[in-house]
């Protein structure tokens, strides 16, 4: 995977206990970042953009204040600010745990430049990010209020941001680590997994893709799957993977190029 540009997102259900408030899963974080840094060093020309879900940071308090749908009231502003605190807060601990493995990364928080358009991210200006890139830097983005032009303000999730960032820089894949081995067609039964998934497949499957089993107000596994069909239908030899990050040594396998859990590409 010389020269090749991954996104790997570290979902919010991996690196948190997602049905307790504001309780992250340190051992984890700190396995994933040995992973990162492990497969950097097999592969020094990897470039990687990584990004995190909020878990139990953040989709709790968007919850109760309904940020996603948008904000207006005195009430609703003082939900958005205390969204962004509890992402903010995760990210630090991330980008600390990150550090402690040696590894060069730089945050680009959405809500300081990252403007949306009714729940849809419109303006960013990513130059700064392009660059951290070209310099050999890992840049880091996460789920994330935003001021919107229509809304007021509401939550671009990690998965909007990769969107984003995708049509510009056009990685070669799209890493999402989470919990389950991959994406199940009868979910919450969990018997059929998912091989791959393409553009024409989509519609068959949809039925059985719900969102997440604890709280998560940007959609979950379905929003998740029809954005990355989206993306492999306009970006031509885009792949995506969903595997679990929960089996030691997934990630640094993925990074490496091996292919694990549901691929979703063009037919």
């Amino acid at each position: 995977m010389s020269n090749q540009l991954v996104f790997l997102k570290l979902g919010g259900s991996l690196i948190t206990v997602k049905d307790q408030p504001q309780t992250a899963r340190r051992e984890v974080l700190e396995r994933l970042a040995d992973e990162i840094a492990e497969a950097q060093a097999q592969n020094p020309n990897l470039r990687l953009l990584l990004g995190h879900g909020s878990g139990s940071f953040g989709h709790v308090a968007a919850n109760k204040y309904h940020t996603r749908e948008g904000v207006k009231t005195d009430q609703e502003w003082k939900g958005f600010a205390e969204v962004w605190r509890q992402a903010a807060e995760l990210d630090r601990l991330v980008m600390d745990v990150l550090k402690q493995a040696h590894l060069s990364v730089i945050v680009f928080p959405p809500s300081a430049k990252a403007i949306a358009r009714d729940g849809r991210l419109a303006i960013w200006d990513i130059a700064p990010l392009r660059m951290a890139l070209d310099k050999g830097l890992m840049p880091v983005v996460y789920g994330d209020v935003a001021f919107d032009q229509v809304r007021g303000g509401t939550i671009l999730s990690t998965e909007d941001l990769f969107t984003h960032l995708a049509y510009q820089l056009k990685p070669n894949h799209l890493l999402f680590a989470g919990l389950e081995p991959g994406v199940y067609s009868d979910f919450p039964d969990h018997s059929q997994l998912l091989q791959e998934i393409t553009p024409t497949s989509f519609p068959q499957v949809v039925a059985g893709l719900k969102g997440s089993a604890a709280t998560d107000v940007t959609g979950g596994m379905l929003d998740k799957v029809r954005q990355v069909i989206s993306l492999v239908s306009d970006l031509p030899g885009l792949q995506g993977f969903i595997f679990s990050g929960e089996a030691p040594g997934n990630v640094r396998r993925a990074l490496l190029g091996e292919q694990l859990g549901t691929v979703i590409h063009a037919a």
